[in-house]
C-alpha cells in the first residue's frame, strides 16, 4: 500500500481518535490520525485534565488555609496566580507529548492538518494554521476503506452572550487568565460552569452562579443536586436557579450583566468577568458531511450502537456523534467502533452504564438512572442513602459533608442507579459501574466485604439502607 492509503483514516486526535487509533493499530490495522491544532485534543490540553490539576491547586490552598483544623499551623497563605497557570499548562503539555509517544509506539502517523471527506474512502487535507509536530505527515489526499470522525465540540454560543477572550469567557479563557478576577458570573451549571465555579471562589473571587433550568447540576439526581447547592452556598457561591442572563454591557475591565430572575423581575450585578458554560456543540462543519449526505441532528452525527453513519464507509465517535460528551465515552465507542470493523462483534455501546463525574468541592459522580427517572418508568424502585457522617473515615478526614444514593429494581434486586457527593466519590462511583455492567443484584452487593475505614463503606451502607439493614445510622 501507498503512503496516503489505510485501511482506517481518524479524523481528530482528543482521546477518542487517539485511543481509537491505538486499538486500531492493535487489531492490525494500518492506521492514520489527522490533526490541525494539538494531539490529545480539548480534553487533554483545555478541558478534563488541565482543569483538574487547577482544581488540586485549589484544593490544596483550601487545605492550607483550614490548617489549624487539622492540628498544624500554616500562616499568611497565599498563592501565586502565573504558577498555577504554569503548573496547569505544564500538565496539559506533558499530556500532548504523551500522545505523541503512544502514536510512535503504535506506529500510527499523523497527518496535519484540516481534513475533508471527499467521498467514501477518500480525504483532502488542508493545510493547519498551527506548527506541525516534527515527523507527521503533510496536506494531501489519502484513501482509507473506513474514516472515522472524532473531531470533538466547542462551547456553544448564545446571541448576546458571545465570549470576546477580554470580558466573556469560555473555558479557554477561564483556564488560562491573564489575571485572578475579584467577581465572576458563571453562566450555566453544568459540570464546566460548576468546576470553575469552585476554582475561582476557592481562590478567593466573589462568585455568582446563574442557571435557567430549576437545578443546578441539571442531570444529576435533584437530591443530590440540592445537597451540592447548600454546600456551594456555605463557601459563599451565590446561586440563581429559574433565571436567565438577558444583556451583558462590557465596559473596560468589567461586564454589567442583566438577569431576568425567573419570577417577573430583573436585576443586575457588575463584574470583572463572565464563563459562558452553556453547554457544547459539535463540530460537524466543513468536514464534507453535506454533500455526502452524513445525516447530522442538532449540530451531531446520527450513529447507530457500533458508529456507523448512515453512509458506508463513514462512522463517528465522542462528542461530535452526540450527548453524554465525555471524554469515557468517546474512547469506549472508538473501540467498539474498530472491533465492530474488525467482526468482534463486541456490546454495542449502553449510555445507562455511562459515568459522570464534576470535580467540584464536594464532588458529584453518577450512574444509571435519577430516583425520578426510575419512577418515571412505572418501576418497583428501592431507595437506598448513607450520608458521610456516618463514616469513620470520612469524618477523620474531616470530610463528613456529603452522602450516597442507590436506586433498586424492588422486583428484580437490579441496581438502576447511583449517585454520590462528597470527597472522592469520582473515584468511588466506578465501584457501582462495574456492579450495574456486570448485573449485580443487591444481594451480591450486601455480601461484598468493603475494607475499613473507607469512604466506600458508604456504598454498601447506602444498599443495606434500601432494603431495611443499614448498620450504622
Amino acid at each position: 500500500m501507498p503512503d496516503n492509503s489505510f485501511d482506517i483514516i481518524i479524523i481528530g486526535a482528543g482521546p477518542g481518535g487517539y485511543v481509537t487509533a491505538i486499538r486500531a493499530a492493535q487489531l492490525g490495522f494500518k492506521t492514520a490520525i489527522v490533526e490541525r491544532d494539538f494531539l490529545g485534543g480539548i480534553c487533554s490540553n483545555w478541558g478534563c485534565i488541565p482543569t483538574k490539576a487547577l482544581l488540586r491547586s485549589a484544593e490544596i490552598f483550601h487545605y492550607m488555609q483550614h490548617a489549624k483544623e487539622y492540628g498544624l499551623s500554616a500562616e499568611k497563605v497565599s498563592f501565586d496566580p502565573a504558577a498555577v497557570i504554569k503548573r496547569s499548562r505544564a500538565v496539559a503539555g506533558r499530556m500532548n507529548s504523551g500522545v505523541g509517544f503512544l502514536m510512535k509506539k503504535n506506529k500510527v502517523p499523523v497527518i496535519w492538518g484540516e481534513a475533508v471527506i471527499d467521498a467514501p474512502g477518500k480525504i483532502t487535507v488542508k493545510a493547519s494554521k498551527t506548527e506541525s509536530p516534527k515527523g507527521s505527515l503533510g496536506p494531501g489526499s489519502y484513501q482509507a476503506k473506513h474514516i472515522i470522525i472524532a473531531t470533538g465540540a466547542r462551547p456553544r454560543v448564545f446571541p448576546g452572550l458571545e465570549p470576546d477572550k477580554k470580558l466573556v469567557w469560555t473555558y479557554f479563557e477561564a483556564m488560562n487568565p491573564d489575571r485572578m478576577p475579584k467577581s465572576l458570573l458563571v453562566i450555566g451549571s453544568g459540570a464546566i460552569g460548576v468546576e470553575f465555579a469552585s476554582f475561582y471562589r476557592t481562590m478567593g473571587a466573589e462568585v455568582t452562579i446563574v442557571e435557567v433550568l430549576p437545578q443546578i447540576l441539571p442531570v444529576e439526581d435533584p437530591e443530590i443536586a440540592a445537597f451540592a447547592r447548600k454546600q456551594f452556598e456555605k463557601q459563599g457561591i451565590k446561586i440563581m436557579t429559574g433565571a436567565k442572563v438577558t444583556k451583558l454591557d462590557r465596559k473596560a475591565d468589567s461586564v454589567t450583566a442583566t438577569i431576568d430572575d425567573g419570577k417577573g423581575g430583573t436585576q443586575q450585578i457588575t463584574v470583572d468577568r463572565v464563563i459562558s458554560a452553556v453547554g457544547v456543540v459539535g463540530n460537524v462543519e466543513n468536514l464534507g458531511l453535506e454533500k455526502l449526505g452524513v445525516k447530522t441532528d442538532r449540530g451531531t452525527i446520527v450513529i447507530d450502537g457500533f458508529c456507523k453513519t448512515n453512509v458506508p464507509g463513514i462512522y463517528a465517535i465522542g462528542d461530535v456523534a452526540g450527548p453524554p460528551m465525555l471524554a469515557h465515552k468517546a474512547e469506549h465507542e472508538g473501540v467498539i467502533c474498530v472491533e465492530a470493523i474488525k467482526g468482534m462483534h463486541p456490546h454495542p455501546m449502553d449510555k445507562s452504564l455511562i459515568p459522570g463525574c464534576t470535580y467540584c468541592h464536594p464532588q458529584v459522580a453518577s450512574v444509571g438512572l435519577t430516583e425520578a427517572a426510575a419512577k418515571a418508568k412505572k418501576l418497583d424502585v428501592r431507595v437506598g442513602k448513607f450520608p458521610f457522617v456516618g463514616n469513620g473515615k470520612a469524618i477523620a478526614l474531616g470530610e463528613d459533608q456529603g452522602m450516597v444514593k442507590v436506586i433498586f429494581d424492588g422486583k428484580t434486586g437490579a441496581l438502576l442507579g447511583a449517585h454520590m457527593v462528597g470527597a472522592e466519590v469520582t473515584e468511588l462511583i466506578q465501584g457501582y459501574v462495574v456492579a450495574m455492567n456486570l448485573e449485580t443484584t443487591e444481594e451480591e452487593l450486601m455480601h461484598t466485604i468493603f475494607p475499613h475505614p473507607t469512604i466506600s463503606e458508604t456504598m454498601k451502607e447506602a444498599v443495606l439502607d434500601a432494603y431495611g439493614r443499614v448498620l450504622n445510622m
